[in-house]
């Protein structure tokens, strides 16, 4: 019977173009509103690491001295002492610490002036925990960060302005006042969010336009890029003012962070256990005050504790929901008088023997045909949308692509609300009394 009530909802739907026109635009109006923000925040809060993030964790402790009011959640960043110690004692399956800084950088072999770029310091599981992507060569090895070893990884970008995109390993790149071999450089690689350096509910220390934008011009073993860029590290926050700003080893202040991962449950019920048998020893030490205040999130908890996706993204989508809302009313009522002004039709084909399971389904067919052609109409609103977004001055404009399975979603979308928007008309209809419609006529 479907390829019957696929012709006879065609033809309807031709006979009253006006009307038919009408309900296709307020579905495309409402789905392509939707569909837009829905894929901004989509694209702000997706999984950075699909398959791997459960594995991955940010632990935090408490080292601030008590105030009048007790926390009730530790800071986002870790002081020197407890980050070093997490990172060389905790029974981890790998360990980075993590932080950046901005540095002065320039290459002897390349024309190009020195420039001002971004230095993130982390540890040699850095890169095989993020399955960061290399183009050339590789990273350093743990021997690397405990003899602090002057090496690096550079960008791709970087590697294209100052060497033209050719294999650069064995080059040596000048930061600051001293030098490093570069031994790896990455392949185009841009996680979204760039996750590994929230904290605070922001994306980094630097520039709020560099959090979906772009990532580090270059990566040093931690230790070394502590003594390259000595002085120039900023705290997260102080308890106490460091004596020397931007030397922060032995300061009362948190500026690190930490990312640790474990590939069962066993090992992150391990880890938990000893970040919270550390801040006990610590405790008994009288550098921790709360002991109480130790949390091991995982990578997509730690996005949502930081909120991620801005408040304004999250507002626009709930608007943009109750205008879809607003349109599916409109079409209900647009159906719901395309399908009575038919009673006399539908009166008689009650009396040739439809049933009225029969009738309802035409009907709702009819209302699929809608929502059909309302998500072709809603993809194009939805393209234009993101198009509008992309020329925005929006850190993350550029990133603002409709994806396969966004593009499924607002067909399934459309004509679901529509046929469910359909159901009320299509019951009504489905109702009509036969003989007093035939009688009418």
């Amino acid at each position: 019977m479907f390829p019957y009530y696929l012709q006879q909802g065609l033809r309807s739907l031709r006979r009253t173009p006006v009307l038919t026109a009408l309900m296709v635009l307020s579905i495309a109006m409402g789905i392509g509103a939707s569909m837009t923000t829905l894929t901004v925040m989509h694209l702000l809060s997706g999984d950075p690491l699909p398959g791997r993030s459960e594995h991955i964790f940010y632990p935090q402790l408490d080292a601030s001295p008590r105030g009048e009011s007790a926390r009730k959640e530790p800071m986002d960043m870790l002081d020197y002492t407890s980050a070093v110690d997490l990172w060389r004692d905790g029974p981890a399956d790998r360990k980075a610490l993590v932080v950046d800084s901005s540095v002065k950088l320039s290459a002897s072999s390349s024309s190009e002036p020195p420039s001002i770029a971004t230095m993130l310091s982390t540890t040699a599981d850095f890169f095989p925990m993020f399955q960061v992507p290399m183009a050339f060569g590789a990273g350093w090895s743990q021997d690397d960060d405990e003899r602090r070893a002057r090496v690096a990884v550079i960008s791709w970008d970087l590697n294209q302005r100052l060497f033209g995109g050719k294999d650069s390993t064995g080059q040596m790149l000048r930061i600051r006042d001293g030098e490093v071999r570069i031994v790896g450089v990455l392949k185009p690689w841009r996680p979204s969010p760039r996750f590994y350096t929230v904290a605070g509910g922001r994306f980094a220390q630097g520039d709020t336009a560099d959090y979906y934008t772009r990532i580090e011009d270059v990566m040093v073993p931690f230790f070394t890029g502590l003594q390259l860029n000595a002085g120039n590290f900023q705290q997260f926050t102080c308890w106490n003012l460091p004596s020397n700003p931007g030397h922060l080893e032995n300061s009362d202040c948190v500026w690190l962070q930490l990312w640790v991962q474990l590939d069962d449950a066993t090992k992150v019920a391990a880890y938990r256990q000893f970040v919270d048998g550390y801040a006990q020893q610590q405790h008994q030490l009288g550098r921790i005050s709360q002991p109480e205040l130790t949390r091991v999130r995982s990578l997509m908890e730690w996005m949502d504790y930081n909120g991620v996706v801005p408040r304004d993204v999250r507002l626009q989508a709930w608007m943009a929901l109750a205008f879809l809302g607003i349109c599916l009313f409109n079409t209900v009522g647009l159906l719901l008088a395309k399908f009575l002004r038919r009673t006399g039709e539908i009166g008689v084909l009650r009396a040739l023997g439809a049933t009225r399971t029969m009738v309802f389904q035409q009907c709702l067919v009819e209302a699929a045909l809608v929502g059909l052609a309302g998500g072709f109409g809603g993809l194009l609103l939805t393209l234009f949308g993101l198009w509008s977004v992309r020329q925005q001055p929006l850190a993350y404009a550029d990133m603002m692509q409709l994806d396969m399975q966004m593009l499924a979603i607002t067909f399934a979308v459309s004509v679901m609300t529509t046929v469910a928007a359909g159901m009320l008309p299509a019951l009504r209809a489905s109702r009509i009394d036969p003989a007093l419609q035939i009688k009418a006529l």
